[in-house]
């Protein structure tokens, strides 16, 4: 049994911000923004995209690491600490990253298989065929999936020091070497010039409701907002950690990483005359046919799919730890019981995704299967509304001045206002023009 006196706290303050950036850094960087970009006219997006972190998600996202700081609790227990009955949404941060991790972890599975292949030197003629078969296919990607998962559990088992502190402190400098290395290789490939043209020179005709609801998702799903992470790793948080000054940081680290996942893709698709706008098959199909092209390209697919796996490695980790952390504090079991217990939902869940892809292929929940409904409904319904909950409860009935996210008056009093009358309006018309007036 874990109590708040005996709650594990970050050991240092390095460990913490590797940590949460870890998070934030994720497969929703390296992978999803890149295809998202390319697909809503890259630097129009990005301009709506980083608009949106500014003004719209760094509030909710300081409130959320200011008030698991406040009340050392997880999610339900911080919720259940203002009033009881609103332990509910609480519960759904805990579902709402349950989901997300039944498919991230499918994502992980296929990664590993594409480590191998590549380090095995495997030659494939049809990427685009190779893919659609591996996703298809009844048995591996779940084997790979359960061994993606059984990597994962290993270090929320180890616990919060041992096991989520020491493996970010290991991956995330790793991971900004990569990911610097192939920014350069991609830059020096000929006609790079015109991916950076196509990332920097906006078309703001490509504006409408659509690209507004998916910058608004990517949004929050990169920086782990509305799921509850931020708040179970400021519960972590020592007494002398701000939350503010450490919310800036996440926010510049993710969008540092997310620009440098754009360089490192988009320079290397336009030389090579490869489509930006290829969805989820631009990390799987587009970028391994370059690769198959070039001297040593084996060694640069390796390198881009350990970056891959990192990215989702350390987010699964940060995932998986808020339903943990909600078993152990609601119902009193030790690390390991929650952990198993997390292990087994998550199983069950991600059999049946993968399998979307192939045999139950032909089950559909509002004309997606369910590996795209999943991904869907976390981004574009739960994650926002979570969201708009958080900003309501925090600025109605918390107040910004009991979670002490803010010591200057003047700064308090304007992301007061933001926080009661803006933030929820603006996030609450982003989903209505996006869902019902999009294009």
């Amino acid at each position: 049994m874990e109590s708040n006196v005996t709650r594990p706290e970050w050991s240092s303050r390095i460990g913490f911000i590797l940590a949460a950036v870890g998070s934030a850094v994720g497969l929703g960087n390296i992978w999803r923004f890149p295809y998202i970009m390319g697909k809503y006219g890259g630097s129009a997006f990005l301009l709506v995209y980083l608009l949106i972190i500014l003004f719209v998600c760094s509030l909710p996202l300081i409130c959320e690491l200011a008030f698991g700081k406040r009340t050392k609790k997880e999610s339900i227990g911080a919720y259940g600490s203002v009033n009881k009955k609103l332990k509910i949404f609480g519960w759904s941060n805990v579902i709402t990253a349950t989901i997300i991790a039944s498919f991230y972890f499918v994502i992980g599975g296929w990664l590993l298989n594409y480590i191998y292949i590549n380090i095995a030197n495997t030659i494939i003629t049809d990427y685009g065929s190779y893919f659609e078969n591996f996703v298809s296919s009844p048995v591996l990607p779940c084997i790979l999936t359960t061994l993606f998962l059984f990597m994962v559990m290993f270090f929320i088992f180890r616990g919060v020091n041992k096991g989520i502190e020491f493996i970010n402190k290991v991956m995330m400098p790793l991971f900004l070497l990569i990911i610097i290395i192939l920014c350069i290789f991609s830059m020096s490939l000929p006609n790079a010039s015109s991916g950076l043209k196509f990332m920097f020179m906006p078309d703001f005709s490509k504006i409408n409701g659509e690209m507004l609801l998916a910058a608004l998702g990517q949004s929050l799903f990169t920086l782990s907002i509305g799921m509850g992470i931020l708040l179970v790793y400021g519960s972590y948080m020592t007494k002398k950690e701000n939350a503010a000054r450490s919310a800036f940081m996440i926010i510049f680290s993710d969008t540092m990483f997310a620009l440098l996942a754009a360089i490192m893709i988009f320079p290397a698709a336009f030389s090579f005359g490869l489509d930006v706008n290829s969805g989820a098959g631009l990390a799987f199909i587009t970028l391994p046919n370059i690769f198959a092209q070039i001297p040593y390209g084996n060694i640069f697919a390796v390198l881009f799919f350990v970056l891959l796996f990192f990215a989702a490695f350390t987010s699964s980790i940060s995932i998986v730890e808020v339903p943990t952390a909600a078993l152990i504090e609601n119902f009193h079991l030790s690390r390991n019981k929650a952990a198993a217990i997390v292990s087994v939902i998550v199983f069950a869940l991600a059999v049946p995704v993968t399998l979307s892809m192939g045999i139950f292929g032909g089950f559909k929940l509002f004309g997606l299967n369910l590996f795209d409904f999943f991904d869907y409904i976390t981004s574009n319904i739960l994650l926002p509304l979570n969201t708009i909950i958080l900003c309501i409860i925090i600025g109605w009935f918390v107040k910004l001045r009991n979670i002490r996210a803010f010591r200057n008056k003047t700064i308090y009093a304007i992301f007061n206002f933001l926080l009661r009358f803006v933030t929820p309006v603006a996030l609450t018309l982003l989903i209505l023009f996006g869902t019902i007036l999009k294009k």
